[in-house]
């Protein structure tokens, strides 16, 4: 039964939700009241062809109305899609989007400016990951539907929040948290029964930094 439950979660059908109006910051440690980001229209991007720089460390800062969390890319494990979520940010792609659903104990999860859970960036990629995978907190990978082969991802993550959430070896893994992970539990926190959150949770930003 937890398994069919965990398939059925990532499926990508959850819908992003309203927001309280208002922008006065909270207490600290605590997320800023902000209004929902109105949802953007589907977009039809080409996907990168130059791979990441050998050498190069490639890390996502991903600054939040929650506070701020970094997620160092594994271009070595997923070189496709870290080529294109490096790709998109540059791009501003993720900026003003929402974490469109949260689960409390299982994942967070964004990357859809259309807050519908099924748009994209109008293209795919594929690095499908190794058949030990395991998906413990901080682990940073792309959601997909059931139908797709595994690996594959267009522009929506998730972020496990939780110790080992048991999903099969289908999701491409691209990194961790590697700082900010108190903010992440903290936006997992705000999910509802519905799997929607009960706050806005907006993206303000995602920074590359190479070094």
């Amino acid at each position: 039964m937890r398994g069919a439950l965990v398939t059925l979660a990532l499926l990508l059908l959850a819908t992003g939700c309203g927001g309280d109006e208002g922008s006065d910051a909270t207490a600290p440690g605590e997320c800023e009241n902000v209004e929902q980001p109105a949802p953007r229209q589907p977009e039809a991007l080409t996907a990168p062809t130059e791979a990441l720089e050998d050498g190069t460390t490639y890390a996502l800062t991903f600054e939040t109305n929650c506070g701020t969390f970094v997620v160092d890319l594994d271009t070595g494990l997923a070189p496709n899609t870290a080529a294109s979520l490096v790709a998109l940010a540059g791009q501003r792609y993720f900026d003003d989007t929402v974490f469109h659903r949260i689960v409390p104990g299982f994942v967070i999860q964004g990357g859809d400016p259309t807050q519908t859970g099924s748009g994209g960036p109008g293209y795919k990629t594929v690095d499908a990951p190794p058949q030990d995978s395991r998906y413990v907190k901080g682990t940073f990978a792309m959601a997909k539907t059931q139908a797709e082969q595994a690996g594959t991802a267009g522009s929506q993550f998730f972020v496990v929040t939780g110790e080992d959430v048991g999903l099969p070896p289908e999701y491409a893994i691209v990194g961790e948290v590697t700082e900010g992970l108190d903010v992440v539990k903290q936006i997992g926190e705000l999910g509802g029964a519905d799997e929607r959150p009960t706050q806005p949770v907006v993206i303000r930003r995602v920074v590359v930094n190479e070094s």
